[in-house]
């Protein structure tokens, strides 16, 4: 029995979705994902200002990354895919099938992010344009007033990709007027549960802490709830690329989490610094590098 092939993929699917499954995580079972959704989720915010190099302010910049390293999949909207596509063919893509900016604060309106397309469009797409396309994602708000209708979503999404033989992932964050502290480690383990009710293959979830530090007891309680379900942790606001890497290495085997989510600390660098540093990310990801190891992709 394999434990990564879910029961609702058709038997006429089952070596194209294990095909997929296993070029996203080079046979690993663990997953790099390079987020590129930020466009909109960040506006420009994750682009343009202080310290961020020129460069990242161009949506291409995103592209020639995802071409140059390694990574599982680049993540990121359909129509980015549509304009850029035809370039970069070889890059493996998650098509984000939904997305919303941050104008709104969540104080003062419950978030709803509604899918754009359906699956059965990227499956057209894959089709008729040849790219490298092995999943689809899509971001609901747990505690939100308009959860169930993302929850329905999620898990059509899930279904039909499934039976298209792609790739599913969830990103599930706790959002809302009655979210005191979306960063609780039994929160984000429920999270991690509707995640695998929804049949994901990998759930992207908030990472827990106490004060500052990483909370690898409430990490365990979130990978043990999300079961077959590979969680992977956000990478957050650009930091420390030793510390980064540390708490990487600690996510993976002392919290038992099955990749990470990463965009800012990736391509708020220069061309060269990103590739590299995707690379280290995902030597401990996929390759089962130490710390050590993973740093000498830096030099």
């Amino acid at each position: 029995m394999n434990p990564y092939l879910p029961a609702d993929v058709p038997a006429e699917q089952e070596a194209r979705f294990l095909k997929h499954f296993e070029t996203a995580t080079g046979g690993s079972g663990r997953l790099m994902l390079f987020a590129g959704d930020q466009k909109v989720e960040h506006l420009n915010n994750d682009f343009f200002g202080e310290g961020i190099p020129l460069e990242d302010n161009d949506p291409e910049h995103l592209f020639r990354i995802a071409a140059q390293a390694n990574i599982g999949v680049f993540a990121t909207q359909f129509g980015l895919i549509s304009r850029y596509g035809r370039d970069y063919p070889a890059i493996p893509y998650l098509v984000k099938l939904n997305a919303k900016t941050n104008l709104i604060p969540y104080t003062q309106k419950d978030p709803y992010s509604q899918q754009w397309l359906e699956v059965e469009d990227i499956v057209r797409f894959k089709e008729s344009s040849g790219l490298n396309i092995l999943g689809v994602g899509y971001t609901l708000y747990l505690g939100s007033e308009h959860e169930h209708a993302m929850l329905r979503e999620a898990a059509r999404i899930v279904h039909e990709a499934h039976r298209n033989g792609l790739i599913a992932v969830l990103w599930i964050y706790p959002k809302g007027n009655f979210v005191d502290d979306e960063h609780d480690g039994h929160l984000i383990a429920g999270a991690a549960g509707v995640g695998s009710a929804l049949g994901a293959d990998f759930v992207k979830l908030k990472v827990p802490y106490r004060g500052e530090s990483l909370d690898i007891a409430g990490l365990q309680e979130v990978t043990t709830a999300a079961g077959r379900t590979g969680v992977l942790c956000e990478g957050g606001e650009r930091t420390d690329e030793v510390r980064f890497l540390e708490t990487l290495y600690r996510q993976i085997h002392e919290g038992g989490s099955r990749g990470n989510g990463t965009g800012r600390n990736i391509h708020q660098r220069p061309l060269d610094e990103a590739v590299k540093m995707a690379n280290a990310i995902y030597a401990i990801t996929v390759r089962n590098a130490s710390v050590d190891e993973a740093l000498n992709y830096l030099n």
